[in-house]
């Protein structure tokens, strides 16, 4: 008859590579996702909030697909021409593109 070998391989993986190497993993894939997902979006949300910062009076902006013209700049929101006499209110967050 033949003899079996039952292995533990989660025992004998912490007992080969330690907790060391398991957090150097951890924090190898924790580089990764920072340089891959969280920096060029803090990168793209700066480059955004400037945009919003540099809004003038004057300005043609798109707002949640209607493009007008800005009237009036608030703290929060924007007022904007979208037709002769048609001036509507939409949150500074709604803007899109800004057309100097």
């Amino acid at each position: 008859m033949e003899e079996v070998t039952v292995v533990d391989t989660a025992n004998t993986a912490t007992q080969q590579g330690g907790w060391g190497t398991l957090f150097v993993y951890c924090l190898v894939v924790f580089a990764i996702v920072y340089f891959l997902m969280v920096r060029p979006n803090k990168k793209r949300m700066a480059e955004y909030q400037k945009m919003i910062d540099s809004i003038k009076v004057g300005d043609r902006v798109m707002a949640a697909g209607i493009y007008g013209k800005v009237k009036k700049i608030d703290e929060k929101t924007i007022e904007m021409e979208i037709a002769k006499g048609v001036v509507i209110e939409v949150s500074k967050n709604a803007i899109g593109a800004v057309e100097k």
